[in-house]
């Protein structure tokens, strides 16, 4: 994984935790699911590295 994969994931991850935040302070349940999806996005995409980090080893 490369540094620009993993601070774009890390800005992903940030972002949809902010969402999230924002979401349970507004009472606003589908800005909360958006930061949800926003994380899980995230995760896959860092997984999905981890994995041809692995094969490439």
């Amino acid at each position: 994984m490369s540094a620009a994969d993993k601070i774009q994931n890390a800005a992903q991850d940030l972002a949809g935790k902010a969402k999230e935040a924002v979401g349970n302070i507004t009472n606003d349940d589908s800005k909360v699911a958006e930061g949800k999806a926003d994380q899980a996005g995230a995760s896959a995409k860092k997984a999905g590295e981890n994995v041809k980090d692995v094969f490439k080893n």
